[in-house]
C-alpha cells in the first residue's frame, strides 16, 4: 500500500509555522507525521497534497515524492492521512480499502481504492476526500488531532514516548565515562555510538526516555531530562533541557529549555529561557533572549498567530517563531507571542509586541517595514545556510518572495496598529 499526506482546511491555523512547509512536516515528538509514518510502514511509494506555492521547494527536498497527483493515486490502494493527525501507529497496519478514520467528526485518514481516485478534485482536494469518506466504512481513529501550534507542544512529551518505543534502534547502552550520570533505566536511554558525551553531563530518564542521535555533541554541565530527543549533529552547550523537549537536527542550543520544539537548523547558543515554544529552521536567538510561558494571573493564554488573538485554553504557552527570524541581545517575548517569517528583532529594553508579522523589523521595540527591502534578508539567508553546508536555492528564494506577498496585508495591518510616539 502506498501512503499520501494531505492538508485540510485548517492548515492556515498553524501560521506562521506553516508558511514554509506543509502541516505534515511540522514536528511533534522526534519528527513530523510524514517521516514517522514512512519509517513505520515503509510504503512502496509516497506522496503529498499541499498548497501550490510549497510544491517546488518540497519536491526538491523529496525528489521521490508524488505531489498533487491524482493519476498516481489510481496505481494501487493508498492510505490518505490528514497532516494534523498524531496516530497510534499500530492501528495503521490493520486498515483495509474503504476504511475512513475519524476523531470527533474530523476525517483523519481514508484507505482509497485505486478506482476511487477519479472521484477526487485536485482544486478542492481535502473537501473531495471528505465527501468520499462519508460514503465509506466509519472507523474510530486512535491518537490525537492538533488544531493550532500550541497543540504540537502540548502533545510533544507523549509523542516522544511513543516514538522512542516504536522507532527501531540498536543497543541502548554505550560506553560513557565514569563522570557521566545516567539516571533511570538503561532501556529508556538510547545514545548513538557516534554521539559524543563529555564529562559532567546528566541524562535523567526517570520521567521519560531520552534519545541522543548520531553526531550529537553534549558539552559538560548539560542536563537532559526525558522525555527528550536530540537530533543528529546538534550540539548542547551547558544546557538544561527539561522534559518534553525536541531538539531537531543541526541545532546549537544552550541555556534553559522547557517543553519546546526546535524544528532543526536553529541556534540558541547562549543563556536565556525558552519554554513551551516552537522554533522553526534558520532562527537565531541572540544572547539572553527569553520568553514568558505563564501569565502572572495564571489565566489561559491568547496568541495572535496572524494578528488575530486566539485563546489557547492553556495556561502554559510560550512563543512561535517562524523561519529565518533573528533576535538581538536580550529580546524579551511576552506570553503567547507569534513571530513571522524572516523578521529582524532589535528590542528596546521592554517586552516585545506579541504579534510580529513576517518580513518586518522591530526597531527599538516598534514594528516597521524593513527599510532596506527584501533583498538583504534573502542574501543573509544564503549566508546563514552556507554556514551549515546548506544551499539557498533559487526555488527557496522564490518561495520566500511568494510568502512575502502573501503576508503583505497582515504586515500592513500590524504596522497601522502600532502605537505612535
Amino acid at each position: 500500500m502506498q501512503v499520501a499526506y494531505f492538508e485540510d482546511g485548517r492548515a492556515d491555523q498553524f501560521r506562521p509555522l506553516s508558511w514554509m512547509r506543509p502541516v505534515y512536516e511540522l514536528v511533534c515528538g522526534q519528527s513530523g507525521l510524514r517521516e514517522r509514518v514512512n519509517r513505520y510502514l515503509a510504503p512502496s511509494e509516497w506522496g503529498g497534497f499541499l498548497r501550490p506555492w510549497l510544491t517546488e521547494v518540497y519536491q526538491a527536498e523529496h525528489p521521490s515524492a508524488h505531489l498533487n497527483s491524482l493519476t498516481w493515486l489510481s496505481a494501487e490502494p493508498t492510505l490518505l492521512m490528514n497532516g494534523r493527525w498524531l496516530p497510534e501507529l499500530e492501528q495503521l497496519k490493520s486498515l483495509h480499502p474503504g476504511d475512513g478514520l475519524w476523531i470527533d467528526g474530523t476525517l483523519v485518514a481514508l484507505v482509497l481504492a485505486p478506482e476511487q481516485a477519479a472521484q477526487l478534485d485536485l482544486d478542492d482536494f481535502a473537501a473531495s476526500v471528505l465527501r468520499l469518506a462519508r460514503m465509506q466504512r466509519e472507523v474510530v481513529a486512535r491518537g490525537s488531532l492538533v488544531n493550532y501550534p500550541w497543540d504540537l507542544v502540548h502533545h510533544n512529551g507523549s509523542q516522544l514516548e511513543q516514538d522512542f518505543h516504536t522507532r527501531p534502534h540498536g543497543p541502548s547502552k554505550v560506553t560513557l565515562g565514569s563522570q557521566v550520570a545516567v539516571l533511570g533505566k538503561d532501556e529508556d536511554v538510547y545514545i548513538d555510538p557516534a554521539a559524543q558525551i563529555d564529562p559532567f553531563v546528566v541524562i535523567d530518564a526517570r520521567s521519560g526516555p531520552v534519545w541522543i542521535a548520531e553526531g550529537v555533541k553534549v558539552q559538560p554541565f548539560t542536563r537532559i531530562e526525558g522525555p527528550a530527543f536530540v537530533g543528529s549533529d546538534s550540539q548542547l552547550f551547558r544546557a538544561h533541557v527539561k522534559s518534553g523537549t525536541t531538539i531537531g537536527p543541526s541545532c546549537r542550543v544552550g541555556g534553559e529549555i522547557e517543553e519546546s520544539i526546535f524544528h532543526g537548523c536553529s541556534n540558541k547558543y547562549h543563556d536565556g529561557f525558552l519554554g513551551h515554544s516552537y522554533i522553526c529552521p534558520w532562527v537565531n536567538l541572540g544572547a539572553l533572549s527569553t520568553n514568558s510561558d505563564l501569565k502572572n494571573d495564571y489565566t489561559a493564554v491568547s496568541v495572535p498567530l496572524w494578528g488575530e488573538s486566539i485563546s489557547s485554553g492553556s495556561t502554559k504557552v510560550g512563543c512561535f517563531i517562524a523561519d529565518h527570524s533573528k533576535t538581538a541581545l536580550c529580546s524579551l517575548f511576552n506570553t503567547g507571542s507569534a513571530v513571522g517569517v524572516m523578521s529582524m528583532i532589535l528590542p528596546g529594553g521592554r517586552l516585545l509586541p506579541k504579534h510580529i508579522p513576517s518580513f518586518s523589523r522591530i526597531w527599538h521595540g516598534v514594528i516597521e517595514e524593513n527599510p532596506e527591502g527584501l533583498g538583504p534578508s534573502l542574501e543573509l539567508a544564503g549566508t546563514v545556510m552556507a554556514r551549515r553546508q546548506r544551499e539557498f536555492t533559487p526555488a527557496m528564494d522564490r518561495l520566500l518572495r511568494t510568502v512575502y506577498e502573501l503576508t503583505a496585508e497582515e504586515r500592513q495591518r500590524a504596522i497601522a496598529r502600532r502605537p505612535h510616539a
